[in-house]
């Protein structure tokens, strides 16, 4: 009896060594995806000074002259790698969070799916982990922000803004930023706060497009028609 118990207890011992080695493998490959996803991002971003940007491209191995003349196409032929990596390891897996690959590690397939064009397909999993605290419910606001703002319709949080080619009164193009139509604008700070996002809706207007940005709440009809004239 003591043999079967110790025989017993030795599978069992491995079979959970065996899960923590998957999930290490699993948590390296997510870090490893989450690093690009980040780090090209990281090369647009307005407070990269150009050591930042040498010292990035450097650590993901990109060539400098074929960043400087691909740029964003570069971009998007990551993000779809890592899309179908993330969908083998969602099919595998489910949601890979917290309790599977710990934190920040977590954050990764979300980062992924909210840089791709599958969010629709995605969001009722992605609802799912944050029911579940796999990932934090400021992370599917986001994402449900994201979701609505490509369906047309109006954002919730108020995470999300946009940038646009536009024509002035003079029939010249001009790129304008805006934070994308909220839905009930005058709840929204109760509504983030309520989500658990620890600013407010005004702070993060002025993180996503800096300290001078004037903003202008844009409804969603302008939007749409300022998106037709320039059709």
């Amino acid at each position: 009896m003591k043999k079967i118990v110790a025989l017993l207890f030795g599978i069992s011992t491995l079979l959970i060594n065996a899960q923590q080695k998957v999930n290490e493998a699993l948590k390296k490959e997510l870090d490893d995806i989450m690093k690009v996803d980040q780090g090209y991002r990281m090369l647009y971003t307005s407070d990269t000074t150009p050591e930042k940007q040498n010292e990035i491209l450097k650590d993901l191995n990109i060539d400098q002259k074929e960043f400087e003349k691909r740029g964003w196409e570069m971009v998007a032929e990551h993000d779809s790698l890592n899309m179908k990596t993330i969908e083998r390891i969602i099919s595998q897996h489910g949601y890979p969070g917290k309790t599977l690959v710990g934190e920040p590690t977590n954050r990764a397939a979300w980062y992924v799916i909210q840089h791709s064009t599958k969010i629709a397909k995605y969001m009722p999993l992605i609802k799912e982990a944050g029911k579940k605290k796999e990932i934090p419910f400021t992370w599917v606001a986001m994402m449900e922000d994201r979701y609505l703002m490509n369906q047309d319709k109006e954002q919730i949080y108020g995470t999300q803004g946009k940038g646009e080619m536009i024509k002035d009164k003079d029939g010249k193009q001009i790129f304008v930023n805006f934070v994308w139509p909220v839905k009930d604008l005058k709840n929204v700070n109760k509504r983030r706060k309520e989500a658990g996002f620890d600013s407010t809706f005004e702070e993060n207007v002025k993180r996503m497009f800096g300290p001078d940005f004037k903003y202008e709440p844009y409804t969603l009809q302008k939007v749409l028609e300022l998106r037709n004239k320039n059709k």
